[in-house]
């Protein structure tokens, strides 16, 4: 418990820290009269763009779920989801294995269901590199340099040759560890449990060459980005000063603010704000102010949404429970 709290506390204060980095320079008087001045009929589409993708996650994530149980319903896995990204915004991460407790029963079980949420993750990591190289693919001469420089050169200077020897060595320990479990586990007992449960999340893991109809999933996780991309888009057209970016642009910011994802602060907050305004003044000459404008509006309309959601889900989950209790 300890620990967690230690956690948590850590992940506010960073949260926190990038906050103040964000916002101490910003002109208030400047943010306000940019808000005046929004075009909230774009803000519209963005948050019509962000329940689309929200619900495209659903469908994705129930394809992967009906090869391991084909009566797994529509609703549980929304509900299941909302609550799950709910969670994220406080609680980064942790949104993941909420989701899967609460969607699990009969032959669902949590290892399986955390075995197609790694699945997902793997594909989302796989789309936001895609990105990167169709924002590149349309503008290298614009984002080329701020790529190499501030993207991939500190990135690789990070991963130096010892940081491979490091990576190397702990996959074989991990391997080392497996064989030793699954071995002690023939005899069941102890690690009997958790090499059953590492089966499990191996099956989930596989329910993706079990889907009967891949290109649907595909499908959706295509739809899931392109809907990231356009909430860009639908943010540049909402902010006059930044009216006249295009859909390439959006590529790579939707790309840029999605590594604020893999900072663990809760929702991304500070982070995004942080990279995208830092992005837009490098590439665009985009003051501060309009950099955090920008942000902010994309932010916190897909958090609005994420919070709405996920309550109205938490209520929707408990109410039938409570019902299948008192039958």
């Amino acid at each position: 418990m300890g620990k967690k709290v230690l956690k948590y506390a850590i992940s506010l204060l960073l949260a926190a820290a990038l906050l103040y980095f964000a916002f101490r320079g910003v002109d208030w008087a400047s943010f306000a009269d940019g808000l005046r001045q929004t075009q909230w009929a774009y803000i519209a589409l963005l948050f019509f763009a962000s329940l689309l993708a929200v619900v495209l996650r659903e469908e994705r994530w129930r394809a992967m779920l009906l090869p391991i149980d084909g009566s797994v319903r529509r609703l549980d896995v929304w509900d299941s989801a909302n609550v799950g990204n709910l969670v994220n915004v406080v609680l980064p991460g942790a949104g993941e294995f909420v989701r899967c407790a609460y969607v699990s029963r009969g032959g669902l079980g949590y290892d399986k269901a955390l075995g197609t949420v790694v699945f997902e993750r793997m594909w989302d990591m796989l789309a936001v590199a895609l990105l990167f190289v169709a924002a590149l693919a349309c503008g290298w001469g614009r984002f080329g340099e701020f790529f190499v420089a501030q993207i991939w050169r500190p990135f690789a200077d990070r991963m130096d040759f010892s940081w491979w020897w490091i990576a190397a060595l702990l996959i074989a320990v991990a391997a080392c560890v497996l064989t030793a479990v699954f071995r002690m586990g023939s005899g069941g007992g102890f690690f009997g449990r958790v090499a059953g449960w590492i089966k499990g999340v191996g099956s989930g893991f596989s329910s993706f060459a079990r889907i009967r109809r891949k290109w649907l999933f595909l499908l959706y996780t295509a739809g899931i980005w392109t809907m990231y991309v356009v909430m860009s888009w639908a943010g540049f057209k909402a902010v006059p000063a930044l009216s006249s970016l295009g859909m390439a642009d959006a590529l790579f910011i939707s790309a840029v603010g999605n590594i604020a994802s893999v900072v663990p602060v809760p929702g991304g907050i500070g982070a995004y704000h942080y990279l995208v305004a830092l992005s837009l003044q490098a590439l665009f000459a985009a003051d501060w102010n309009t950099g955090i404008l920008y942000a902010t509006l994309c932010h916190e309309s897909h958090a609005v949404m994420v919070m709405f959601i996920g309550i109205i889900s938490y209520l929707s989950l408990g109410l039938r429970r409570r019902g299948g209790r008192n039958k």
